[in-house]
């Protein structure tokens, strides 16, 4: 070996001294997201999430019937239930009381014994461990034996043993913790809101489980409402519950909820479904708890269950001879509201977010309990039973139409060769990963996008007006829509194989930021709310996948004398007035921009379309069920919810004259 060869090798030389071992919680606070997914808005509510599920936990395994959240003063979180009280006695193995091995090791707790939980959410192990490790401070106090225990940590860290604090006459576990600013620095604000309505979906997947949330903070605190707000929830039907609650803004095309809940070889089964007169089928799945956003094979084996089953019927009645159509899957699921709980003692689950199930023998057991369950119901309900096919009938000739409506996205589709739509003003660079398409509201801003934007990555597609309301269209009159053509087109994909005549060709997506631009003022509000309604309806996969994004255009622009400042928000227009016009607007030049064709291309581009100062919205979705709801309230046909909405809100909305 040449002496620079020998050189260059002992240069990069690699021996066991260049290992790190990171030991006890050193991992999470290291790398914190691979455990709760990300040290945003969604980490930190997931931190309550892992403590709550502990207690939901005690509760499946029959030991707990309360549980309590309080949104502290300071922002911490208190998560009280009365379970049997986490064991604090001294663990063999590690020398030290349990309840310190459950706080404080990776891997350890009581879901990995059978004989503990039969069924559990959190099997890593890693749960509650993660939350101490990620808190500046986290206080455990036990109720069990006639006694109580606490103890106290900082960032996983034990202040002091395990010690006694008194008698109890109780049993149960309260944990007290308070996020670490050092890892969530952008914001340890809890929002009552989202906690609410993960608190609410609990309730009805476990039903006779009361869960209560209360607020203690003031407005300056982050209590929107400036005072104590307390709400329980608990629900004796559960799953049937939780289909009303869902379908409370639809139209029932069967008054009765259909409910399933059995037992198939030791693994319990709970559906509930009913149909309604829109055309959107709406299945929400869960495993032990988790929302399996992506699906499964519990979703799958469903599916056939639902389709054998009512084909079958139809047929046996001899119901779809004089409809002369043939029915698909698709067809049998069309206005279906349906919510699939199974408790899984090993659920294996594809990737580390948990969103779908893989179990494979999961799929056979929700088929048979399906199919039993569904055939009794249709024999004993022939009424709603033929309402049922006549639905399913009338669904099968929507669904021809709307297949030829769609043959003219595909002859316009770049990849068949009919080209982009003309208005599209597209980037050079071919690289989904790098590339943007913004949806402008309107030719004038349109105009002003394509001057201003980055032509290698940027394309603009200008739309005309506000689009179709897909809530409330057929889908075929959706696809007969120029402008969701054009943005099928623009997109690149298109919609239906021969498994499934709703899957979205993801794979050939040519941007991986898609931006929603409309003016700042009630009627860009309406017009993006619009947009995300096709997005939810029919491209949910580009919201799963985070490619949907709001562009946030400025409020004001503000002048005095050579200072100049974009204001994106009131109080920063207001704090521009105090600062260099001493609390008064009198020689101050305000120009409130009502749209965007009102910013020449280069301050277009300066605030809201150059990475470098822009903010981006990025749509999400944390709980489909309540998503849902929202868009048919929004958008859909009854008045009535939409106004108490209004009503409700209207504190906090910023409204044009």
């Amino acid at each position: 070996m040449s002496e620079e060869l020998k050189n260059e090798v002992g240069a990069t030389e690699y021996n066991a001294q260049h290992i790190t071992v990171l030991k006890g919680l050193e991992a999470v606070r290291e790398r914190p997201a691979m455990y709760i997914g990300d040290i945003g808005e969604r980490g930190l509510h997931h931190l309550v999430y892992e403590v709550v599920d502990n207690s939901i936990d005690e509760a499946l395994a029959g030991y707990c019937s309360e549980i309590e959240v309080f949104i502290n003063h300071d922002n911490s979180i208190t998560v009280k239930d009365n379970g049997r009280g986490i064991p604090v006695d001294m663990h063999e193995d590690e020398g030290k009381s349990a309840l310190e091995v459950v706080l404080t090791v990776l891997h350890a707790g009581g879901k990995f014994n059978k004989d503990n939980y039969k069924v559990s959410g959190g099997l890593h192990g890693v749960g509650v461990s993660c939350v101490n490790a990620l808190s500046s401070l986290l206080k455990a106090e036990v109720h069990r034996d006639g006694k109580t225990y606490v103890q106290e940590y900082s960032r996983g860290i034990p202040l002091y043993d395990v010690k006694e604090a008194g008698t109890s006459e109780h049993t149960g576990t309260i944990i007290t913790f308070l996020p670490d600013k050092d890892i969530f620095k952008l914001d340890t604000h809890y929002k009552y809101d989202i906690l609410a309505k993960r608190l609410r979906e609990l309730a009805f997947l476990n039903k006779g489980v009361k869960l209560t949330i209360t607020d203690v903070r003031t407005e300056e605190e982050g209590n929107k409402e400036g005072k104590e707000k307390t709400e329980v929830f608990h629900s004796e039907e559960g799953l049937r519950e939780f289909v009303n609650y869902i379908d409370a803004l639809r139209q029932p095309l069967v008054n009765e909820v259909i409910y399933i809940n059995t037992e198939k070889y030791g693994m319990p089964v709970e559906i509930a479904m009913r149909y309604n007169t829109s055309s959107s089928e709406n299945i929400h799945s869960y495993v032990n708890n988790i929302n399996t956003i992506e699906g499964g094979t519990h979703v799958t084996g469903f599916r056939i269950a639902l389709t054998r089953t009512l084909k079958k019927y139809a047929d046996d009645k001899k119901l779809l001879e004089k409809a002369k159509v043939d029915v698909s899957g698709d067809d049998f699921r069309e206005g279906l509201t349906a919510v699939i709980s199974v408790k899984v003692a090993e659920p294996q689950f594809e990737g580390q977010t948990k969103t779908k199930l893989g179990n494979d023998d999961v799929r056979g057991i929700v088929d048979r309990a399906v199919g039993e369950a569904l055939g009794t119901f249709l024999e004993e309900h022939p009424k709603e039973s033929r309402t049922i096919v006549e639905k399913v009938v009338l669904a099968a000739q929507a669904r021809i139409a709307a297949a030829k409506a769609r043959q003219n996205v595909l002859r316009k589709s770049p990849l068949s060769g009919g080209g982009l739509p003309g208005k599209l003003a597209d980037c050079s660079s071919k690289d989904p990963a790098i590339s943007e398409l913004f949806l402008v509201e309107g030719d004038s801003a349109g105009g002003s996008a394509k001057q201003g934007r980055d032509r290698i990555f940027q394309a603009i597609l200008p739309l005309r007006g506000k689009i179709l309301n897909v809530e409330k269209a057929l889908q075929h009159k959706a696809f007969e829509s120029d402008e969701i053509r054009n943005i099928y087109t623009a997109l690149g994909v298109t919609i239906g194989t021969a498994e499934d005549s709703k899957a979205l060709n993801i794979e050939k997506l040519r941007y991986h930021k898609v931006v929603i631009m409309t003016d700042a003022d009630v009627d860009g509000a309406h017009i993006a709310t619009l947009i995300l309604t096709f997005f939810f309806r029919y491209m949910k996969e580009l919201i799963e996948n985070g490619y949907i994004y709001i562009a946030t255009p400025p409020l004001y622009l503000c002048k005095k004398g050579k200072v100049a400042e974009y204001c994106w928000t009131e109080d920063q227009r207001l704090r521009f007035i105090e600062i260099y016009g001493d609390g008064k607007d009198s020689g101050i030049q305000q120009q409130r921009y009502k749209g965007l064709g009102e910013m020449n291309p280069e301050q277009l581009w300066d605030t809201t379309m150059n990475p470098e100062n822009r903010t981006l919205r990025q749509i999400t979705i944390e709980n489909a069920a309540n998503a849902d709801q929202v868009f048919t309230m929004l958008m859909g046909d009854e008045v009535a919810p939409r106004r108490e909405f209004i009503e409700q809100n209207a504190t906090y909305a910023n409204i044009d004259a």
